[in-house]
């Protein structure tokens, strides 16, 4: 990842804005290239930003710059992230008011070419009711990367991005944004309202519950998949709430003969499991058959994740044999110990069966 933003890209940023704005801080890009090998893809966007923000030194000039550099096609890619958070500290340093609203409309003009979600996030820290008050307005922008912005960047745990607690302190704020882009035509706008109504469901469950509830009380053909995205979270977490809402309600059903395969795992290895369900009701029930896994932690205790396995019906006394299958291995964003771990099945909510299995390490 972080050679996202190499030699290569800031050749060609240098390119660019040579040709759009020639400026003489404009070599400071090519000086910093041999300092880029140890750093950070984020480090990177710094470092190349802090050059930036001293060859155009006043926001004006760097917007100017920037807005003529995008006739250049090959203006787009990682180069533009520096691009981005030179433009906000720039507006963020200035004394001219207005240059708080021209960047945001600045980082709707650029975030075709690379999303300035991050970048945006910055000025919603600084003022964010001024902030938020254009997000409508980018909601209804024909281009569907700008109308992505409005969602994306506003979302409450936008990953790689900064936190900015205002939105977590009011949970509905964003909410406009969402009702005007849920039926959006583009694919990936609603994707990013899903994830962001998900966002919101970590510390406010309520309100995505009763978004999504208004939702489907009034939808449109793709409102069911954005739902089911949207509450995925609280689903995991067996929020009453939520299951209801999907069509899981509290069911009778008999787990028999969770066992596995593999009792004994040495990493990378793979977890197989198979167990047998069966409908001990006396009416129809859809079951969301998930699985937890408790994982031994590097203190010794465990801490459970969830993860989906299936949805399906059963009639009144019908059973159904299942199996599934986890893979494990060490990642940057999850460390597996030695240990005894532990495998349950959450089926609409409620834990079934408890099945142990040994992990080693190489």
């Amino acid at each position: 990842m972080d050679n996202l933003l190499g030699p290569a890209e800031v050749a060609g940023l240098h390119r660019s804005l040579t040709s759009a704005a020639p400026a003489p801080g404009l070599a400071d890009l090519l000086s910093a290239v041999p300092q880029l090998e140890p750093l950070s893809l984020r480090a990177r966007t710094d470092l190349l930003a802090g050059a930036l923000t001293r060859a155009y030194p006043a926001y004006s000039e760097a917007a100017a710059a920037y807005r003529t550099a995008l006739a250049d096609q090959g203006f787009k890619g990682w180069m533009m992230w520096p691009v981005t958070e030179s433009a906000v500290t720039l507006a963020l340093a200035g004394s001219r008011s207005a240059d708080f609203d021209d960047a945001l409309d600045l980082l709707a003009e650029l975030t075709p070419r690379l999303t300035s979600e991050f970048a945006i996030r910055r000025l919603l820290a600084a003022d964010p009711v001024r902030a938020l008050a254009r997000g409508p307005a980018g909601a209804q922008d024909a281009d569907p990367p700008v109308r992505r912005l409005a969602s994306e960047g506003t979302r409450a745990y936008l990953p790689w991005a900064i936190r900015v607690p205002w939105l977590l302190e009011n949970p509905g704020a964003t909410l406009p944004i969402l009702n005007s882009l849920r039926d959006d035509p583009s694919e990936d706008v609603r994707r990013s309202v899903a994830n962001h109504l998900n966002d919101i469901s970590r510390h406010a469950p309520e309100v995505t519950v009763q978004t999504a509830a208004r939702w489907l009380g009034d939808p449109a053909p793709t409102t069911a998949r954005l739902v089911r995205h949207s509450l995925r979270t609280l689903i995991k977490k067996a929020h009453p709430g939520a299951l209801e809402l999907l069509g899981f309600a509290p069911a009778e059903v008999e787990v028999r003969d969770l066992s596995t395969q593999t009792p004994v795992i040495t990493l990378p290895g793979k977890l197989q499991f198979s167990f047998a369900v069966r409908n001990t009701g006396t009416a129809a029930a859809r079951l969301a058959v998930d699985y937890v896994v408790d994982y031994v932690k590097a203190h010794g205790g465990t801490a459970p994740a969830v993860f989906k396995l299936t949805v399906l019906e059963l009639e009144p006394g019908e059973a159904r044999s299942l199996s599934g299958s986890h893979a494990l291995h060490q990642m940057t964003t999850r460390r597996h110990y030695a240990g005894t771990h532990r495998l349950q099945l959450q089926i609409n909510g409620i834990r079934h069966g408890d099945l142990a299995f040994e992990v080693r390490l190489p």
